[in-house]
This record gives structure tokens, C-alpha cells and sequence, in this order.
């Protein structure tokens, strides 16, 4: 694990739930100068958020030297309601096996929101793949990384209709999936020719692979086995009580308001 990781979770201002990797390094398709994407959840304390003074919800920290980080996470509260709306992305995050940092409570969390998965979230993989479309196609002439980008989108969502579980992983997706293409284009993003670009018959052809694999994830999210609503709110709820409730120990239990102790068992 990279110290500048490790450096980052510990120089939280909050404690945290968990901290994992998103971004290329998830996806299998990182390059030699891609940035790490830290995303987690943070637990404010009672304090903060009974009083009148702002709360930070989201906390996000950048860092260019000596490694390129992203550091962003959100608080439980906010976290646990992306959950129950059907957000594919947090699942991803909670899911990934990079992790920085983790707690208990993280693997109570993640035997949890497995009742959250529903046949919903491939409305977000309908809708991301679009956004991730549209971007690739405003680009002239586009490029190879907003492709697979697109191409990994559909794919977590096509297995996530067909099997329960979360994968964000290009290459491990393609192992059952076999498009012949997603080769070909990982090693150019990885090789650091991300910014190579696509000729016409190419970005035609990716198109019609674009509407087909759109076309299986509506097929598979039409005939899924998963639920139609979740059934964890009170869980959810139950863990985000005792979570919260224990800051209030903490404070008593140290000279600060709050721990910056990353590694602290919640």
C-alpha cells in the first residue's frame, strides 16, 4: 500500500468507516500517470451535527505531490441515503476490494447493502453509460479513455442484473463477457495512450457495440432476479444510530473533539 494513501486516511479530520480505491485503479485500466481516487465514509460527531454550525457532509482533499490523490468521502448519514437511493457508485465504493482502511463496522456495512441492491440500479448504469456517452461523443475527435469508461459502465451493470454482485473491474468483467475489443483498448489506455484517438470506422463500430450492450442490459435488468424494493432501512438506520452514538464516547475518552486517529475500531 502506498504511504501517501496510508498519510491521507490518517490526516482525515474525522474518523472514517472505511476508505477504498475507485477510479482507473478499480477499473484494471490504470495508466502510469493516473491519480488515485481514495473515496470512503466519515463519521461526524454528535456535536457537529446537533449544532448550528455547518456540517460536512462531504469532505474532499487533493494532493499533486508527492503523488497525484483525490481523497473524498461523505458523512454515514449522507452515505447510507445514496445507498437507499439506488446508487451504483457507492456501491462500487463500498464494495472495492483496494482497500485503505477499514473498521468492522465496514464489513457490517457491506453484508447490509446487499439488501439494497435492487433491479433499480440499472437505471444508474443506463443513465451513467449515457452521461459517459454523450462525453465521449462531444470530443473531436474522441479518445480512447471516455470509451472504456462507457464500456465498463454497461458491463458492471449487465453483471450486477445478472448475478447480485458488484464488479467494477474491466478486465475481470471481460473474463465472462469476452468482447474482443476490450483488450486491445485497456493496453492503450494503460500503455499512456490514453489520449490516443479514435478514426471514424472505429468510433462508428464502438457505436453499434454501445447500442448492443445497452440493449442486454435493459434485456437483463427486465428478467433479473432481484427485488424490486429494499428491506434494509432499519438496519441501516440501527447501524447509523450506534455509529453516531459512539462519537459521543469518544469525546469523552480523549482531549479533542474528535479523533484523527484513522485506524480507531468504532
Amino acid at each position: 500500500m502506498n504511504e501517501q494513501l496510508l498519510l491521507a486516511v490518517k490526516e482525515h479530520p474525522y474518523p472514517l468507516l472505511f476508505a477504498t480505491i475507485s477510479g482507473a485503479h478499480l477499473y484494471g485500466f490504470p495508466s502510469p500517470d493516473s491519480d488515485y481516487d481514495l473515496r470512503g465514509v466519515h463519521i461526524l460527531p454528535v456535536d457537529e451535527v446537533l449544532g448550528l454550525g455547518s456540517v460536512r457532509a462531504t469532505v474532499e482533499v487533493s494532493k499533486k505531490e508527492p503523488i497525484d490523490l483525490d481523497l473524498v468521502t461523505h458523512d454515514v448519514h449522507k452515505f447510507f441515503g445514496l445507498l437507499l437511493k439506488s446508487n451504483g457508485y457507492v456501491l462500487e465504493q463500498l464494495y472495492s476490494p483496494l482497500v485503505v482502511h477499514t473498521t468492522p463496522e465496514h464489513e457490517e456495512l457491506k453484508a447490509i447493502a446487499k439488501g439494497c441492491i435492487t433491479r433499480h440500479h440499472a437505471h444508474h448504469y443506463f443513465g451513467f453509460a449515457e452521461n459517459q456517452w454523450q462525453l465521449f461523443q462531444k470530443e473531436d475527435p474522441p479518445r480512447v479513455k471516455p470509451l472504456l469508461y462507457v464500456f465498463r459502465v454497461l458491463l458492471t451493470g449487465i453483471h450486477l442484473m445478472r448475478t447480485g454482485i458488484v464488479e467494477a473491474n474491466l478486465k475481470r468483467l471481460n473474463e465472462q463477457y469476452k468482447l474482443v475489443y476490450i483488450p486491445e483498448l485497456m493496453e492503450r489506455k494503460t500503455r499512456g495512450a490514453e489520449h490516443q484517438t479514435l478514426d471514424a470506422a472505429e468510433t462508428s463500430f464502438y457505436a453499434g457495440e454501445y447500442d448492443q450492450l445497452r440493449e442486454r442490459l435493459e434485456e437483463e435488468a427486465s428478467k433479473t432476479f432481484l427485488p424490486e424494493a429494499q428491506t434494509v432501512k432499519a438496519a441501516l438506520n440501527d447501524l447509523l444510530v450506534r455509529v453516531r452514538l459512539r462519537t459521543v464516547k469518544i469525546d469523552k475518552a480523549v482531549t479533542s473533539p474528535v479523533s484523527k486517529d484513522p485506524g480507531i475500531t468504532l
